[in-house]
């Protein structure tokens, strides 16, 4: 994707071959800054605080800061350390799971000597095939805005929930990816952005990025969803997901349960983007996804731009106030109208993926 005419990923390796850059999205949209990764520590701490997010990004990211701990110290401890390090960042996406597992089948048969540069040459793989992936996963939902498009002068509206776009990815994004491709075809489609509590992701991110690729869009609270639908304001909901079990729930962004009560409430159809990575095979009931609890200091505070043009942050709450700050909610594939993924599109349910996935089936583990 493009920032101010030029094409960029969100993650890449500087010039020197080892450095990974990132963009910092916890400046975004006020700032548009890079971050660059020289440890594995730095890759960590990264994920953590979240200045990259999303969850093939995430993996991306933790398959990176893998290839950094071992251009440091490529023995058996420290390549297990690290892998540990990195799993404990963040418990929800399954990528940063499944790319940590994919790295340490491939790294830990090899000499020590050898496993710095396989794994600078999985972790650039994993994001080649990530934007391959997004691309398929652009191409399959495409044809759903196309079909929503037919017979009538007015936009398609869509409404998506928290960032799901090549911020969140390495390119094109899942969810938002459709709509881009539908954008560059010509075909008028507008966004009602969910700001997406908390860190408000939906503005701060999947704003910033719409305005950039000029696809004209709406930020709107995370309430007023149910209130557009009810209203035949909203055509489809199109969402993406951390993790989706292997009979089809789906853990999103806090909130994404929600909209997709109000969607089925409302005859409206709710679609989930994911790539095949973030599919947890070896979970089958979304209730016993792992939520994720983050610093109640993003409810209690907001971070803006004042009238000088100066970024500060700002407590929102009463002192001594507490917050609750679930990070991750689970849609029950019955509330599911589809699955978008990069082979196809799919029923959300154990039939609808084995469709799709034959090789796999629950319990498996994931690939």
């Amino acid at each position: 994707m493009r920032v101010d005419g030029r094409p960029y990923r969100s993650i890449w390796l500087d010039e020197d071959g080892r450095t990974v850059v990132v963009i910092d999205q916890t400046r975004l949209p006020h700032s548009f800054a890079t971050r660059r990764l020289h440890t594995v520590e730095d890759a960590a701490d990264a994920i953590r605080i979240m200045v990259v997010r999303g969850a093939p990004l995430i993996g991306a990211t933790a398959a990176y800061g893998l290839a950094l701990a071992l251009a440091r110290d490529p023995s058996d401890g420290n390549l297990e350390s690290a892998i540990a390090l990195l799993a404990a960042t963040r418990p929800t996406a399954v990528n940063l799971r499944w790319a940590l597992e994919d790295l340490g089948r491939i790294l830990r048969p090899l000499a020590a000597g050898d496993r710095a540069a396989a794994a600078y040459r999985r972790a650039g793989e994993i994001c080649d095939e990530d934007v391959a992936i997004n691309r398929a996963i652009g191409e399959n939902g495409l044809a759903l805005i196309e079909q929503a498009a037919q017979g009538r002068d007015s936009p398609v509206n869509v409404l998506t929930h928290c960032n799901a776009g090549w911020l969140a990815a390495v390119d094109w994004g899942t969810a938002l990816a459709p709509l881009y491709m539908a954008h560059d075809k010509g075909i008028p489609v507008h966004v009602w952005v969910d700001e997406t509590r908390p860190r408000n992701q939906g503005a701060a991110l999947t704003a910033w990025e719409l305005a950039r690729h000029g696809v004209p869009h709406t930020v709107i609270v995370d309430n007023a969803g149910g209130h557009l639908m009810q209203r035949g304001m909203v055509d489809l909901c199109i969402t993406g997901t951390d993790r989706t079990t292997a009979r089809g729930d789906v853990c999103n962004k806090i909130g994404t349960y929600l909209k997709a009560l109000a969607a089925s409430d409302n005859d409206v159809p709710f679609y989930v983007a994911l790539p095949h990575p973030t599919i947890d095979w070896s979970l089958a009931d979304g209730a016993d996804t792992p939520i994720e609890q983050r610093d109640e200091d993003e409810v209690l505070t907001i971070t803006g731009r004042d009238e000088a043009g100066q970024e500060t942050k700002v407590a929102l709450t009463p002192a001594g106030s507490r917050a609750a700050n679930y990070a991750f909610d689970v849609t029950p594939a019955r509330l599911v109208t589809a699955l978008i993924t990069d082979r196809g599109v799919c029923d959300a349910s154990e039939e609808g993926l084995q469709t799709l996935f034959p090789d796999r089936a629950a319990g498996a583990p994931s690939s």
